[in-house]
Formats: C-alpha cells, structure tokens, sequence
C-alpha cells in the first residue's frame, strides 16, 4: 500500500469518526469545511433533508492576492456567515472533518463567529 493510499484512509477513518457525533437539523445545521492546497470552502448543510443551503469558498473571496491563507480562510468564514444569516441560519454545528481544529480551519471557524454565526 502506497504513502498516499494510508493517507487517504486515515483522513476517512477520521472524518467518519468526526460525522459519527456530528449532524445537522434543520434547527442547527452543520457546517462543514474542505480544505485543499489551494482553496478552502465550506457549507452549510441540513442532514435530514440532505441539502446544502449556503456555501461559500476562497474562489468567491474578492482581493485575495498578497494575502495569507489564513486570511483568505477569516474572509471566507465571514462571507459563510453573511449569507447564512440572510438565509435564516443563526447557530450551526462546526464539522472539521478529517481536518485538525489548527491553521486555516480555525481561522475560517473565527471568520464565521465574527460575522455572526453561533457554534
């Protein structure tokens, strides 16, 4: 078995750990983050039904050159959580997923209690 392959199974082993005590209703859904090299984005979603209703990613961020990205994750947990509040959503549940609650992630967390949403 490849690095990459025992990578890839322990970031789903942690990730199922994770959404095994984490899930969203429609009264407090979850929000739940992906990170790549590149970008990072997230979503806000309802399990019961199964929907996305908001999401937002470093893609939709304006002005994000010469920034860290750690900054650029702040920006886009702040606009998450503008569009969430015009839709409705005041408190979610965070979902980190395989991720570590560190860097980027929490930045984007920070970003999101910033602009209002509870967690």
């Amino acid at each position: 078995m490849s690095t990459i392959e025992k990578t890839r199974r322990a970031r789903k082993r942690r990730a199922v750990r994770v959404r095994s005590v984490v899930r969203g209703t429609p009264e407090r859904p979850r929000l739940s983050v992906f990170r790549s090299n590149r970008g990072i984005w997230a979503q806000i979603i309802d399990d019961t039904s199964g929907r996305t209703l908001v999401s937002a990613g470093s893609v939709h961020v304006a002005e994000t050159a010469g920034l860290k990205k750690a900054d650029v994750a702040a920006k886009v947990g702040e606009l998450l959580a503008e569009r969430a509040r015009a839709a409705g959503i005041e408190k979610v549940v965070f979902d980190r997923g395989p991720y570590l609650y560190h860097g980027r992630v929490k930045a984007l967390a920070d970003g999101a209690r910033q602009g209002g949403l509870g967690f």
